[in-house]
């Protein structure tokens, strides 16, 4: 299974949110490059990196954090946040991404999102599914649905995707552990790339989701607190 730290920015700065509320934000480190040059250096190959600024606007805000940590490191970066139009596909890849993840424009705007899978294949194009209460949340999870996520990952699998991300908004910086029995539905139903996002806290939880099926565990504020010691996660995985 994948191990993948994650680096959310706002402001150009490596903040962790609670819940996905803007207002709890702590700032871990006010330049993301170190963070991320870290992470390579406990042995990490993957890093998930959100645009917090432009997840809840209309547009990418802080790509240059992500040519800066795709020119001097050698991670691999699955970005997302802000990624509503053509034009900023075209900047994530443009300025170091190796995948991107859609997730407000794969429930807004379904048709646009599937010709990007199309046109660029589904290992490049992650959908986002991201929920509260098992409803899918949109827009930096400012706005809530009374879409099922595990209906809307079946859809979109139908349709091509294989890779899937999908964080419990409830459990989201919580360090309270992740939402077994929402992944085990998932797989259940649905045989994707699921990469669980959420609430991951021990060790034991990363390999609880491992056992499950997952094919990789985004992984926030448990290395920011230390509750998790990475090198030791990356020997075991």
């Amino acid at each position: 299974m994948r191990i993948i730290p994650a680096i959310d920015i706002i402001n150009g700065k490596c903040v962790r949110l609670s819940k996905g509320d803007y207002a709890t934000q702590k700032i871990y480190n006010e330049n993301p490059l170190e963070i991320a040059k870290y992470f390579e250096d406990s042995g990490v190959e993957f890093l998930h990196l959100v645009d917090l600024d432009g997840a809840k606007s209309n547009t990418i805000i802080n790509h240059k954090v992500l040519y800066q940590i795709s020119t001097k490191t050698n991670l691999k970066i699955d970005f997302g946040g802000g990624i509503k139009q053509n034009k900023d596909l075209e900047i994530a890849f443009e300025n170091g991404a190796n995948q991107i993840t859609g997730g407000s424009i794969a429930y807004k705007n379904s048709s646009l999102f599937l010709e990007w899978v199309e046109k660029f294949g589904a290992d490049k194009i992650i959908l986002g599914a991201d929920a509260l209460n098992r409803k899918i949340a949109t827009q930096g999870w400012l706005e809530t649905s009374e879409t099922d996520v595990v209906d809307f990952i079946s859809e979109y699998k139908k349709n091509g995707i294989e890779y899937v991300i999908s964080t419990d908004i409830e459990k989201d910086g919580m360090l309270n552990g992740p939402s077994i029995e929402l992944y085990r539905d998932i797989l259940k139903v649905a045989k994707v790339k699921l990469i669980a996002s959420g609430g991951i806290t021990t060790i034991e939880d990363v390999l609880e989701l491992k056992k499950l099926g997952c094919e990789g565990a985004i992984i926030g504020k448990a290395i920011y607190e230390n509750t998790i010691n990475l090198k030791q996660l990356i020997k075991l995985c």
